[in-house]
């Protein structure tokens, strides 16, 4: 894993962060490095601790099983507002905080936020992908930009999701008569395999059990 450091910096005004996405949006790979090598899979988000301060929560599931083998948290004060497009300055310093205190890292990370279904193609999951190495996917709950089809209404139905004539993630439905969920890559991951890992980690519920676990823990420490 990368050298956290230079990535955690304290964050820029907008005009700089715009930049920032710019160019590291082009360190994006959408290759299949995420694969049958997967033993583990980990769940990101970030909740509220009071209106000052933040709570950023990992939680690592073996895979395919998805049973809990590590977690970790880490609380920061926050700095930057919370604006659509740009989530990654607010959450991902406290996200890395937590990761350095696991074991070991993940072999893919589901963050709770957009991959590159994003206006500049740089959202949480890629920021937090490139700056880690790690694979991500954005499983998100909502769409931030795109148009699309309606996919079909029983478990595992797709539609894409375009934007500009360009695919940035696929409408998944991840439960049979439910609102589906945005699912684009983040890092190292193509479209195909972040459908199918995220179906994988969907069982009883709509959302996977990485962003469930995830989210429990981030709201409760």
């Amino acid at each position: 894993m990368r050298d956290l450091t230079q990535f955690n910096p304290a964050p820029p005004g907008f005009a700089e962060a715009r930049r920032v996405q710019d160019a590291m949006c082009k360190m994006v790979d959408l290759s299949d490095d995420a694969d049958a090598a997967v033993r583990n899979v980990a769940g990101a988000d970030v909740g509220m601790v009071d209106k000052k301060t933040m709570r950023g929560a990992i939680v690592v599931l073996s895979f395919p099983q998805l049973t809990v083998t590590d977690c970790a948290t880490a609380v920061r004060t926050v700095d930057f507002p919370y604006v659509p497009g740009f989530l990654s300055f607010r959450e991902l310093p406290v996200l890395l905080d937590a990761l350095a205190k696991l074991r070991a890292p993940p072999d893919l990370v589901l963050c709770d936020g957009q991959g590159i279904a994003h206006p500049r193609r740089f959202g949480i999951a890629c920021h937090f992908g490139v700056a880690t190495g790690i694979p991500a996917i954005g499983v998100a709950k909502s769409r931030l930009i795109g148009d699309f089809r309606e996919p079909g209404n029983e478990k595992g139905a797709t539609a894409a999701l375009m934007h500009n004539n360009e695919r940035i993630g696929s409408v998944l439905r991840a439960r049979a008569g439910k609102k589906p969920l945005f699912v684009s890559p983040g890092h190292r991951v193509s479209h195909r395999a972040a459908v199918n890992f995220t179906l994988a980690c969907c069982k009883k519920y709509r959302l996977p059990e990485t962003t469930r676990a995830a989210h429990r823990l981030a709201a409760s420490g």
